[in-house]
């Protein structure tokens, strides 16, 4: 079974337990496929849990996936952010062990193959800023010991709307977000499928996995083998450039922009069966990957609206600029 077919495979299976638009999970699936993470802009109860839920659910994990050494790693862990959370609630903690002078390290619940962390904007800075190198480097540092964490890692974060008690997410960790994206209320016909699926108690009755967990190893070792042609490269870094002199953005995109597009829309032409990147690969990830990484001038203006401009600007063949 090749890649595009082991991920329709993989959409039907997540898309029998939960509604969802099957574009936005196949960008959540690439992104995953690109070693990168998503954050979720979202009302309360339109399923982001289940969602995660359902991917780790859809993949075959094996005893080597869930152990280290002693330690259990779960395939699925959900962190409920709070504002006085800390960051040893989520990274771990050492601990002396009874009686002894032995010292014990309690891995957190970060420890784990697939994370959902739950309006992630009710941590406080201090707390949040324990995800930089989590999501960046795969691990953690405590008092100057390094743990890895689980290779396959993914962290799908929500993010409230609206709300009290809400704190920002510093540039540096929105940067670290493959996409941002609202998986928005379901139609009624959904909604309705929802409902007569979800109020039964054996809702998850017959759902299992249908992808080996090494599947995903491999898929991202071969996203760096789909080409992507100079011209489509130079189109993506002038798109990029261009948020630096629009007047209405205040804080523009970073070269690192430029290498998760670049690496996305790699991840997504392989999960569709290509193995090379057509531009308009880049233009369909370009405001996902991009709408978080930039701050307006006028917050009433909407990066979207900022970023199709830019799009429709740019000429394909960059270079000839």
């Amino acid at each position: 079974m090749d890649v595009k077919q082991a991920v329709e495979l993989l959409i039907n299976n997540i898309k029998r337990i939960i509604c969802v638009d099957t574009r936005k999970l196949e960008y959540i699936i690439a992104s995953k496929v690109a070693g990168g993470h998503v954050i979720l802009a979202d009302s309360h109860g339109v399923g982001k849990t289940s969602l995660a839920r359902a991917l780790a659910g859809s993949i075959r994990w094996h005893s080597e996936d869930l152990f280290s050494g002693d330690a259990r790693i779960e395939r699925f862990s959900r962190i409920q952010c709070t504002v006085d959370l800390l960051p040893q609630d989520i990274l771990g903690y050492n601990r002396f062990i009874g009686g002894s002078q032995d010292i014990v390290f309690n891995k957190g619940p970060i420890f784990a193959h697939f994370v959902l962390c739950d309006e992630i904007n009710l941590l406080t800075p201090k707390t949040q800023g324990s995800f930089l190198q989590v999501m960046e480097e795969q691990s953690v540092t405590i008092e100057g010991r390094v743990y890895y964490l689980p290779d396959p890692f993914f962290i799908i974060a929500t993010m409230n709307l609206k709300g009290v008690h809400l704190f920002p997410l510093p540039a540096p960790q929105l940067d670290r977000f493959m996409i941002r994206l609202s998986m928005g209320y379901p139609s009624q016909e959904d909604e309705e499928a929802i409902v007569a699926r979800h109020g039964r108690a054996d809702a998850w009755a017959d759902f299992s996995p249908v992808i080996d967990s090494a599947d995903l190893i491999t898929w991202k070792k071969m996203v760096d083998d789909v080409q992507i042609h100079p011209d489509v490269g130079a189109y993506i870094v002038a798109c990029v450039r261009k948020t630096r002199s629009h007047p209405d953005i205040e804080i523009a995109a970073s070269p690192r922009a430029g290498v998760r597009i670049s690496r996305l829309a790699r991840a997504l032409a392989l999960c569709r069966g290509l193995d090379y990147v057509p531009v308009d690969y880049v233009k369909e990830t370009f405001i996902p990957a991009m709408a978080h990484r930039i701050v307006m001038r006028d917050p009433s203006i909407p990066p979207e609206a900022v970023l199709q401009g830019i799009l429709d600007s740019v000429p394909v063949d960059a270079r000839r600029l």
